[in-house]
């Protein structure tokens, strides 16, 4: 029994002592690179001599940027517009888009409702529901815009521009217009360029605005018979 006692006290001392001892290096570590970023990171603090001339300018100790990494495809966005906005006065790029096709296929009779819709909310407003540059902003003359917004369907340059050169203009504005790459998605863009094509290849040929655009693929099925049953 008395050994015992010993033997426990010895331990306790032991235990006692070692905590004394606390080790506070962490000693070395596997692929530091992981463990520790070495990128920026948002909100980070950062050495500001690094990036001006000042160290004591406050503003550059704190890292932020809002901006995705060039190239960067947001979740949605799986037809990307490789052509960009023409410096000032410059139009190189708006005549190269001429070039650029459609990546969209032929608009079902759901899309094509979707795509007029979106006409109508964000272009309506401006060229009017029929496409004659008489919406209400304009109403004639009477309206509060008093520049006429160009006739998508009788301006003799907008009725022949390629597919294209109209998405550059939606996408960076044009003249008056403003870009509307914030309130539409490229698809959502295409599918109202789909939309105005129809509608100017209808005026064109005399017959009703096609269901789907005017890239639409006539039906080959053959037609019903409509000889009575004998």
């Amino acid at each position: 029994m008395k050994k015992l006692f010993v033997i426990t006290f010895l331990a306790a001392g032991v235990a006692l002592v070692s905590c004394n001892n606390v080790r506070r290096n962490q000693g070395a570590v596997y692929m530091p690179d992981m463990a520790y970023s070495r990128a920026f990171e948002t909100y980070a603090e950062r050495d500001s001599t690094l990036f001006t001339s000042d160290p004591n300018d406050a503003t550059n100790k704190i890292f932020y940027n809002n901006m995705p990494v060039a190239g960067t495809i947001a979740r949605g966005e799986e037809m990307p517009f490789l052509i960009a906005k023409d410096k000032a006065g410059d139009s190189i790029n708006y005549v190269a888009s001429k070039q650029v096709q459609n990546p969209l296929p032929p608009l079902n009779a759901t899309d094509s409702l979707e795509a007029s819709r979106l006409y109508l909310v964000n272009c309506g407003i401006c060229h009017g529901a029929k496409l004659d540059g008489n919406g209400p902003l304009y109403n004639g003359g009477n309206g509060p815009f008093p520049a006429h917004p160009k006739d998508l369907l009788g301006d003799p340059i907008v009725s022949v521009m390629p597919e294209g050169q109209m998405f550059y203009s939606v996408t960076y504005g044009k003249n008056l217009m403003g870009s509307y790459a914030s309130q539409l998605s490229r698809k959502q863009r295409w599918m109202v360029i789909h939309y105005i094509k129809g509608q100017q290849m209808a005026k064109k040929t005399g017959a009703a605005p096609a269901k789907s655009d005017s890239t639409a693929v006539k039906s080959t099925a053959p037609a019903k018979s409509t000889a009575a049953k004998k």
